[in-house]
């Protein structure tokens, strides 16, 4: 027995869906046949696209992109520290393997 593949959908490809329905008028049923669907799935979609649509109609989106770039600059920050900390690790580790001569 093999399992059906599931397939990923974009989120472009998730507001065509549910667009079809809302403006279009089709029914959930059809959809589901139509993209190999399980309704709850559907539904999740639609739940999670209302959840979420006062964002399309934000103001502020400049703040939002100051504050990804914020913690963007955080996280480099700790990345470098992470990657000087390794580099003196190694660094103590040759030592100690020519020390034991294992070098």
């Amino acid at each position: 027995m093999s399992r059906k593949q599931r397939k990923h959908y974009t989120p472009e490809e998730k507001v065509l869906i549910l667009k079809k329905h809302l403006v279009e008028k089709v029914s959930v049923s059809d959809l589901c046949d139509q993209y190999g669907l399980h309704p709850t799935v559907f539904h999740r979609w639609m739940k999670e696209f209302f959840e979420n649509a006062a964002l399309a109609f934000q103001k502020d989106k400049g703040a939002q992109a100051v504050k990804v770039e914020k913690q963007m600059a955080k996280l480099e920050g700790k990345l470098a520290q992470k990657n000087e900390v390794l580099a003196e690790l190694m660094e103590e580790h040759v030592k100690l393997k020519k020390s034991l001569g294992e070098i």
